[in-house]
């Protein structure tokens, strides 16, 4: 099983949602780029909260926390979409993302383009906030657009029902879901308890 995390925006809990599916599916991890905080990347995270996991390095560390293509920019580097491979494994992957699918990697490629490139299914992880329909629902159509195919849809949090009734009805019956509760510490205690109390369901 390979993954790839993209989440409807920033600050909406990939990396904590990543570290959940990695305890779960038991797999590996890899963080094609990480902007800043590379003191307490999310690689760290991970490590961290979950039980003896493989992180991948990044293909791109970059010091700046900004989208890739300026913190790319800041260092004189162009990220370019033939530098990245995936990792060779025999586990499950977990590939997390930065940001969401538009977040540019240059002035002409963008986060999307990365997932396409590396053939991966997709998991979206959403989060409730005003606005979070419209982000949603856009992102669906962006995956379908490029034939990117939606694995699972994460709901991480509390949804009022008629949000999560709305997001639910986007998507086909392929797409499997998921529900993540609030977590009330991000620590290895929460973060393998929520992974063995983890369901998956379909429409």
């Amino acid at each position: 099983m390979k993954l790839f995390i993209t989440g409807i925006g920033t600050e909406i809990g990939k990396t904590v949602c990543s570290a959940i599916l990695v305890q779960y599916f038991k797999a590996d991890y890899w963080k094609p780029i990480q902007s800043g905080d590379l003191h307490y990347s999310d690689s760290h995270k991970i490590e961290i909260w979950t039980d003896h996991t493989f992180c991948h390095p990044e293909t791109y560390r970059l010091q700046l926390a900004a989208s890739p293509h300026q913190s790319a920019r800041e260092e004189n580097i162009q990220i370019n979409l033939d530098t990245f491979q995936l990792p060779e494994t025999q586990n499950s992957l977990i590939v997390e993302g930065a940001g969401g699918l538009m977040v540019p990697l240059s002035d002409d490629t963008f986060m999307i383009d990365l997932i396409e490139k590396l053939k991966l299914p997709a998991a979206l992880v959403v989060r409730n906030y005003l606005g979070c329909i419209n982000h949603t629902l856009l992102s669906i159509i962006a995956l379908k657009q490029r034939n990117i195919p939606l694995e699972y849809l994460v709901f991480n949090g509390d949804f009022p029902e008629d949000t999560e009734r709305v997001i639910s009805n986007s998507i086909t019956e392929e797409t499997k879901i998921i529900k993540i509760p609030e977590i009330e510490s991000t620590d290895k205690e929460h973060i393998t308890t929520t992974a063995k109390q983890l369901k998956i369901t379909k429409l």
